[in-house]
């Protein structure tokens, strides 16, 4: 139930020294569980729920106040397990290879399998009681009005919505539904024998995690020798592989035919509902400036200094400095970046840095990556880091406690039913911080070579969370799509169909980006697509933030409260009329326009400091 940006691969962290950590580096989830008992009690009182909770079946009807009670005892239910899960999924990330840990994480997934079956009934009992009931009973009990989004989001469901036994059916069959998945992180994590490499003076295993590293290793022929090593490894399982994301895909296929959905995008979308027209300009308006992209690639054969610049090419730094700075200077600069956001958000901030909700320092078997978890409610967020004293973790800083102070605001605002936001926004307020960044960093810079290097790393992060995101996204189009209409897919057909949707984004034709066949493969290595239509929502969340970004930094009348009011409002609204009442429509292309924009625009002062140097 973790809010986590790596959702499908739980990867023990470099083992390195860990930096002069101290207590305070680590966060307290004593404030959550101060005891393994006090976890058996709380889930001992959901166990209880589940058998009170089964008296509300067929008695949801019987009067307004008996209504109430049995939504806010599914509330508190939901708030517990959130909880439970909360605490044994982070006590995991902070130690992979503990067998405790694991055992405790899985008796939590079982709770949340339990739970799935104990309120299965209550959407067909509510879709049998009818819009006009519901409607009095909202009138009759007025403690009721919290419940009236997630009530219309229900009766709005109607037609996809089965009778009891179907509901129940389909959440036993819940534990099955990441079997994709874990199978998939299995055999990447575990059952591939990565090739050895020796990269400069030090052996690498080129596992994923080592691949993220020496991809951008300074010597060119290194880089071509880690991308062959490791796209080879996959091509090696490529019909493994192939099954297995066919069959995640033939299940995603069959949800959407039991739930009488025309196909996987519109099941998928309709859980936030999020209009697919979103879906549609993302891709459209990705398309349409392709040119940019292809320009960005140009400079940074420029910047590299490459005449032909090839796949291996796309992950060094632009621009190189050594640039470092300790956990303490970090916190100030991100402080000091989100100054404009107020107050009250910066002092929120600062109370989180001071008070242990960040686990800060990478250790042995700690999970790698960085995410944000504010499950528990009634507690605070928390954040895990693996800083490093780079300029990199500056910016995770930033992006990881955007989310955080995006649940705080909303944890403060709304009750626990209204308060979990769709991933659609999540990441607006990760990148509305990565870009306030940006500016204070420029604004500091004391060289060109200072402002190449933030400004060469803002335009990194937008090819990869912009066009790289749109780019997967169109490729799980169109694989869902063929999936839907009964067709086969094989490995080598996954393949061929990402081997032209890559082409086609980098340019092969134009002679923008040399791309080998081999590297082709690479959907293989990309987890998000066992959770289906994931990954667009980076895509649109950058291009939202670009926008909100561009009114506030302006003094837009109204752009800053507005953009807060977004943050606060959590999951009262669907996702998309909540940002679009913010004042940003991603139905249409002026958000996708403004990142473009923005794209252009730092690389016009790119080439600028360049020219003044011929």
């Amino acid at each position: 139930m973790c809010l986590r940006l790596a959702l499908f691969t739980i990867i023990a962290a470099w083992l390195v020294p860990a930096l002069a950590e101290t207590a305070d580096d680590r966060w307290n989830l004593a404030e959550v569980y101060p005891s393994l008992a006090a976890w058996n009690a709380d889930a001992a009182k959901l166990e209880a729920q589940f058998t009170e909770f089964a008296g509300c079946k067929s008695h949801l009807g019987d009067s307004a106040a008996r209504f109430r009670q049995c939504l806010d005892l599914q509330a508190d239910m939901t708030k517990r397990y959130y909880r439970l899960a909360m605490f044994s999924g982070e006590q995991l990330a902070e130690d992979t290879g503990s067998g405790p840990y694991l055992e405790l994480d899985q008796r939590a997934d079982i709770l949340g399998s339990r739970l799935k079956e104990a309120e299965a009934f209550v959407d067909p009992e509510v879709l049998h009681l009818g819009e006009q009931r519901i409607a009095r009973f909202l009138s009759e009990e007025r403690a009721l009005a919290i419940y009236r989004f997630p009530l219309d989001r229900i009766l709005r469901r109607a037609p996809h919505t089965l009778n009891d036994e179907g509901e129940a059916l389909v959440a036993r069959f819940g534990l099955m539904n990441d079997a994709g998945s874990s199978a998939y992180s299995i055999l990447t994590n575990a059952d591939i024998p990565w090739p050895k490499l020796k990269i400069g003076s030090e052996e690498a295993t080129l596992d994923a995690s080592a691949y993220t590293k020496y991809r951008e290793a300074q010597n060119r022929d290194d880089r071509k020798r880690v991308m062959d090593a490791f796209f080879g490894a996959f091509k090696t399982y490529e019909r493994t592989i192939g099954v297995n994301l066919y069959s995640q895909l033939k299940q995603d296929a069959t949800y959407s035919k039991v739930r009488n959905y025309p196909d996987s995008i519109a099941r998928v979308l309709d859980r936030s509902h999020v209009p697919v027209a979103v879906f549609d300009t993302l891709i459209a308006q990705t398309n349409a400036n392709l040119p940019t992209l292809h320009r960005y690639f140009r400079l940074r054969a420029r910047l590299l200094g490459l005449e032909q610049l090839h796949y291996y090419d796309i992950y060094p730094p632009l621009v190189h400095g050594d640039y470092k700075f300790p956990l303490a200077t970090g916190r100030e600069l991100v402080l000091d970046a989100v100054a404009p956001l107020g107050k009250e958000y910066v002092q929120a901030m600062k109370t989180g840095f001071n008070n242990r909700w960040m686990d800060t320092y990478p250790r042995p078997r700690k999970q790698s990556g960085a995410h944000m978890d504010a499950y528990a409610y009634d507690v605070h967020p928390y954040v895990l880091m693996n800083y490093n004293d780079d300029y990199d973790s500056v910016t995770t800083i930033a992006h990881e406690w955007g989310h955080a102070m995006h649940s705080y605001l909303a944890n403060r605002a709304q009750p626990f039913v209204t308060s979990d936001y769709a991933i659609f926004v999540a990441e607006i307020a990760s990148t509305f911080n990565e870009e306030l960044l940006l500016q204070r960093m420029l604004k500091q810079a004391k060289t060109d070579d200072e402002r190449l290097y933030y400004l060469g790393t803002s335009l990194e992060q937008m090819r990869g969370t912009f066009f790289r995101q749109a780019m997967f996204a169109e490729f799980e189009r169109n694989i869902h799509a063929r999936v839907d209409a009964g067709e086969p897919l094989s490995g080598e057909a996954l393949t061929k169909t990402y081997c032209d949707i890559l082409k086609r984004y980098h340019g092969v034709k134009e002679g923008v980006v040399a791309i080998d066949d081999l590297y082709c493969i690479e959907w293989a290595y990309i987890p998000h697509f066992y959770n289906a239509f994931y990954v667009y929502q980076y895509a649109t969340s950058i291009a939202a933030s670009s926008l909100f970004a561009q009114k506030v930094g302006r003094a837009e009348p109204g752009a800053l409260e507005r953009y807060l009011d977004l943050l606060r409002s959590g999951g009262s609204g669907d996702p998309h009329e909540l940002v679009k009442k913010a004042g940003v429509d991603l139905a249409t292309p002026a958000p996708y326009e403004a990142l473009v924009a923005r794209m252009n625009s730092i690389m016009d002062e790119i080439e600028a400091i360049l020219a003044k140097r011929k």
